[in-house]
């Protein structure tokens, strides 16, 4: 069983092109069912049915997250339940279409409702906090300025910010081509201060930075690697707490002001849709829902008639 969920996610990363962080969450919710099936007497894919795939859909809908005692009472959430759901279609799919099993018996599997979460932005006054550079920057503050700075004037992705190479940056024309989820290349615009603080950490900080076996990455780690997500992660943690920013902040919320703070001055949905690099405009309409509430906000906090 396991040999061929190690065929499904060699499709998904040769054939389909997915992202990295897409083909571990298959494999560990796959591997998740596998499990299952092997302690329920299933040795074969063929020997699995439907009844088996709800069983386990319905134990995993019951269960408490990793990490939390049951005693406690919580249970999955609808978007985990809902992954592990799709990771089943998707394999079933695959399989089905290579011939690999009897038939597609997931393909029926209802998919359960997920709200959907607004995006959370940083105000303008926090940006502001958040990007003021250090009275003495070390070269490492310099890197994450550039970082922090290139993350809210282009709303790229964390780990398009992790794999940028010095050839997908055009300072000179103000723009940067992004490698995207699948592969897709966009090409986004670079405002005149990201282009500065960029061009100072290439000029000031990068050079000492680098080491014989560095890669060609935009942005390096003091001993002169590549970022991994946990350390840039880690990196951007600590300048949210040394800016003063009292609640918490993600990298992805970079990305979300970004898109928050162009629609809110007048941006056209479609060039920011294109911006973010999304495939649906439906992704990128969550950002009306948050400015109209701001705008509502604006209105009743400063109308005499509100």
């Amino acid at each position: 069983m396991h040999e061929l969920v190690e065929d499904f996610l060699q499709h998904l990363r040769h054939e389909r092109g997915q992202a990295l962080q897409t083909q571990k969450t298959y494999a560990a919710l796959l591997g998740k069912f596998v499990q299952w099936a092997q302690h329920h007497q299933r040795r074969a894919w063929a020997e699995v049915t439907r009844k088996d795939l709800s069983a386990f859909l319905q134990q995993e809908s019951q269960r408490a997250p990793a990490g939390q005692a049951k005693a406690k009472g919580g249970t999955l959430s609808p978007e985990s339940v809902y992954l592990q759901i799709a990771a089943l279609r998707a394999f079933y799919k695959f399989a089905a279409r290579e011939q690999l099993v009897p038939a597609n018996i997931a393909e029926h599997l209802s998919l359960p409702r997920r709200w959907k979460r607004l995006p959370k932005a940083l105000s303008n006054a926090e940006m502001a906090a958040l990007l003021k550079p250090a009275p003495q920057e070390t070269v490492s503050d310099l890197c994450d300025t550039a970082i922090l700075e290139l993350a809210y004037a282009s709303g790229l992705r964390l780990a398009e910010l992790r794999g940028l190479r010095l050839e997908q940056l055009n300072l000179d024309e103000g723009f940067v081509i992004v490698v995207g989820k699948g592969g897709k290349e966009r090409v986004v615009p670079v405002g005149r201060s990201a282009v500065a603080v960029l061009r100072r950490y290439l000029d000031v900080a990068r050079p000492q930075l680098v080491t014989p076996r560095s890669p060609g990455t935009v942005f390096l780690t003091q001993r002169g690697t590549a970022f991994a997500h946990p350390t840039m992660w880690l990196r951007i943690k600590k300048r949210v707490g040394r800016s003063g920013i009292a609640r918490n902040v993600t990298p992805h919320m970079l990305r979300h002001s970004f898109a928050t703070h162009l629609l809110e001055h007048g941006a056209d949905l479609r060039v920011i849709q294109e911006m973010l690099g999304h495939a649906s405009i439906s992704t990128t309409e969550v950002y009306t829902h948050v400015t109209g509430r701001r705008l509502r906000e604006v209105h009743q906090r400063f109308h005499p008639r509100a």
